[in-house]
């Protein structure tokens, strides 16, 4: 479990190719404690395992299916990454609950470079979309941000000058690709949703007691009014 607060940024030394997928070399000098073979660390939105470690680089295996889900494999040496170790009990929660399971892999569409204002757009698979709400949280390459505005196929948020300088979120340009995991509770009341409603309107179709019709729903708000 990880909070979205990214620790530090590390320098991708290599990448070691593998039959299982690759090894990334990673130096984790900045992050507040060093982590042991066995522990996981999110990179860049991805929850990793460390596999091992000659005393400036730390090695995490990555296998195809997390290079196919996520941006990870189109990490070339030399680049940056986002680091943040995993959440212990009494560690302050300032960001929101992450897995470091990607959902899904978006593209920036805009940048508005404005120091005063710097906001990034980016259009996430459409699959996501319905967990994405107006003033709630998302995990862009692993940082906890809060949405500034959701539009009908992209979503908007505004960075900080301290996001800007601790992450890699300033070098995003236009048609870069970003990992994005959606908040954990906008999923699970989505999932419920999907899942009960049908049930219960074929209840409701039946007489049930499960009973709920579409006048309901109306009525709280969950479907439009129908066209005169």
């Amino acid at each position: 479990m990880f909070t979205g607060i990214v620790q530090t940024t590390g320098p991708i030394t290599a990448i070691t190719p593998q039959p299982h997928g690759v090894t990334l070399h990673i130096g984790t000098s900045g992050l507040p404690s060093r982590p042991d073979a066995g522990d996981s660390v999110c990179v860049s939105g991805v929850c990793l395992t460390v596999a091992g470690s000659n005393g400036r680089t730390h090695a995490f295996d990555v296998i195809q299916e997390t290079l196919d889900k996520s941006k990870l494999g189109a990490f070339a040496a030399g680049g940056a990454v986002n680091l943040e170790l995993s959440v212990t009990p009494n560690q302050p929660m300032g960001g929101h609950f992450m897995q470091g399971h990607v959902d899904g892999v978006g593209e920036v569409t805009e940048v508005r470079d404005d120091e005063a204002d710097w906001r990034v757009r980016v259009k996430p698979p459409s699959d996501l979309m319905p967990y994405m709400v107006s003033k709630g949280s998302v995990a862009i390459d692993g940082v906890s941000l809060t949405l500034s505005d959701v539009g009908d196929d992209t979503i908007e948020v505004a960075l900080i000058p301290t996001t800007l300088e601790e992450t890699t979120l300033k070098q995003l340009a236009v048609g870069d690709p970003v990992n994005l995991e959606a908040d954990i509770f906008a999923k699970t009341v989505v999932a419920t949703v999907e899942r009960m409603l049908p049930r219960m309107i074929a209840a409701g179709a039946e007489g049930g007691d499960e009973a709920l019709s579409l006048d309901q729903l109306r009525r709280a708000g969950f479907l439009p009014e129908p066209e005169s």
